[in-house]
């Protein structure tokens, strides 16, 4: 089994309880873990897996219970960094259908710094690149970068989830469209929204997207499309895998739920070559996987509806 290091921010969920409105409505908040990277290794490790989680938080007790949070679903914590500067935060309401609104405030997440010493761990494991803030600057996107230099060289699958986010890229599409392009040109796996993958194709319908940036590199694309299931595109093949009807609740960590599922299930394998030469084999753990992700929104806060192995074989 493959070590899976997840990279990017780990921060404070603070969702309005009054569900259905916006944030300028809302008046009470619930305290969640979150961040897209810090759930899928989370996510990992809850079915079994090995996920890393590579970050940084603030040294106040938001930064603890998060810390807390990951080490209690076996996550290895031991290359968090910590930061005098405060931990960040993201607001989030929630519509009847789960549906999500943000709003980021932006702390210590932004603050990792590059590891060299990660490299003698790297060798033959899995990498994925699935911040939400690691291309807004600082020295969390000069990481970002040379992690992935460092997994290309070490010969680990790289995954690539762009998690865009609306509030934090308003009026610099373009800028984070450019920003990708190094990432989805080097890594085996890609993960889209229908939204994500329009927006980095220039294109309207998800087909021509999937043609226009496996064009920029990447052999395996997944595009979630929500109760729809999951677009899957690679070796020839181009095929929506159904996912379960559930009553969602909350879609926060969904998409990173399936994404965990689907790294963890790589894992296991003796060839990442397996992922890309067997059609049959991926289309079978995307199935699993859009499991997984509908199993998460069938509750509240992302972490916490994570499945288990053992729910997703029931």
């Amino acid at each position: 089994m493959k070590r899976v290091f997840c990279v990017g921010e780990l921060l404070i969920d603070f969702v309005a309880e009054n569900q259905g409105n916006d944030l300028s409505n809302a008046t009470h908040f619930t305290k969640k873990a979150g961040g897209a990277p810090a759930n899928v290794a989370c996510a990992i490790s809850k079915l079994g897996g090995k996920g890393v989680f590579v970050g940084s938080v603030g040294n106040d007790p938001f930064g603890q219970f998060l810390l807390d949070t990951l080490k209690n679903e076996g996550v290895d914590i031991s290359h968090v960094q910590t930061s005098t500067t405060f931990t960040t935060l993201a607001f989030v309401s929630l519509a009847d259908d789960g549906e999500r609104d943000f709003v980021f405030s932006r702390g210590a997440d932004q603050e990792l710094c590059y590891d060299a010493s990660l490299r003698k761990s790297f060798f033959g494991n899995m990498l994925h690149l699935g911040a939400a803030t690691a291309l807004l600057g600082g020295s969390l996107e000069k990481a970002y970068s040379k992690y992935l230099f460092d997994g290309l060289t070490r010969e680990m699958f790289i995954s690539f989830d762009p998690n865009f986010r609306g509030d934090l890229w308003k009026d610099r599409e373009a800028q984070f469209v450019k920003k990708c392009m190094p990432f989805i040109e080097k890594s085996h796996l890609c993960k889209f929204s229908k939204e994500e993958a329009l927006l980095l194709s220039n294109t309207l319908k998800v087909e021509d997207a999937c043609q226009v940036l496996h064009e920029v590199g990447t052999k395996v694309i997944t595009i979630t499309l929500g109760k729809q299931g999951t677009l899957v595109s690679c070796s020839g093949i181009r095929q929506i895998v159904p996912s379960i009807s559930v009553k969602a609740i909350d879609t926060t960590g969904a998409g990173d739920a399936f994404i965990g599922c689907l790294l963890n299930q790589i894992s296991h394998l003796d060839s990442y070559d397996q992922v890309v030469n067997d059609p049959t084999l991926l289309l079978k753990m995307v199935e699993k996987a859009n499991r997984a992700g509908a199993i998460t929104t069938t509750a509240f806060g992302a972490i916490p509806a994570l499945p288990t192995q053992s729910q997703l074989e029931h």
